[in-house]
């Protein structure tokens, strides 16, 4: 799977892009494109891939990404399949460095954004009070025009500054190997493993998907994302095993069992070991904290 690069269209009276995308699904394949990127996802729910991160997306969703960074946001098969509840939905801005007629960060007073676009270029996941305010004034900016709408981006970039409750999502490893480009083989690999978590993977027909050894695969593992290929593996199972406790009352073993795992018992203990909690524990915090 060969990330595309997306030409992306501009209004010629306009610095930069804002958008809703709506649909019974979101369409973009894997893609890049030279524009800094914000995403709010204001309905639907489904798995992201952000450069070597693969995570989960639901409501409220909110990811900055910086230029030329591979992503795309996948849906849940019901969507695909017609059979969801709602619609795909999302509000998403993009504008390049220079938009302005200057790289951002060479404006006085916007030095300080330096270090949010440095780690834009891994992808950040903004959270907690924050990520509903920016959320808000996304949601603005579909009805406001010229000065209003510039204005807004400038409020949004000054929480984005100030917030520190966010994650970081690539590995540095990735955006080290930027330089040449993510690799067919490392796009094959990623795609393998958010398309088959759910069921039992071996080493030995992940290798043969990437035509690998299984010793080069291992090490491929330990030097990108500093971890074994299981470990990998299990902390996409665990994402998993949140977005489905937060959102269902099925219990724990279902649950377990649903994301792959062969045991409740290893279960319980690789959640300890990502959450730093045991799951009953994690769905109550869910409850009342009302995550």
């Amino acid at each position: 799977m060969k990330a595309v690069e997306y030409n992306l269209p501009q209004k010629i009276h306009e610095s930069f892009i804002v958008f809703r995308e709506k649909g019974q699904f979101f369409p973009a394949p894997w893609h890049y494109h030279e524009h800094f990127e914000l995403v709010q996802v204001t309905s639907s729910r489904g798995r992201r891939m952000v450069g070597d991160h693969i995570g989960f997306f639901d409501r409220d969703d909110l990811v900055f990404m910086g230029s030329n960074l591979p992503h795309v946001w996948v849906n849940d098969p019901e969507f695909f399949e017609g059979t969801a509840k709602e619609e795909a939905d999302a509000v998403v801005i993009h504008f390049k460095s220079d938009f302005l007629g200057a790289n951002l960060t060479d404006i006085p007073e916007l030095e300080s954004m330096e270090k949010l676009m440095r780690l834009s270029g891994r992808g950040i996941a903004i959270k907690g009070k924050i990520r509903k305010e920016i959320n808000n004034l996304m949601k603005e900016m579909l009805h406001i025009n010229g000065i209003a709408r510039l204005k807004t981006l400038f409020e949004i970039f000054d929480r984005l500054v100030k917030t520190t409750d966010y994650e970081v999502l690539a590995s540095p490893a990735f955006l080290n190997n930027q330089a040449t480009g993510p690799s067919d083989r490392f796009k094959v690999i990623m795609e393998y493993i958010m398309q088959n978590f759910e069921n039992k993977i071996t080493l030995q027909e992940v290798s043969d998907v990437a035509n690998m050894s299984i010793t080069a695969l291992c090490n491929f593992f330990k030097e990108r994302f500093r971890m074994t290929f299981v470990e990998y593996v299990n902390s996409i199972r665990i994402g998993q095993a949140c977005v489905i406790m937060s959102e269902t009352d099925r219990t724990i073993a279902q649950i377990a069992y649903q994301c792959g795992f062969n045991s409740l018992a290893n279960f319980n203990r690789q959640f300890k070991k990502y959450k730093g909690m045991n799951p009953s524990t994690y769905r109550k915090k869910i409850e009342v904290e009302g995550l």
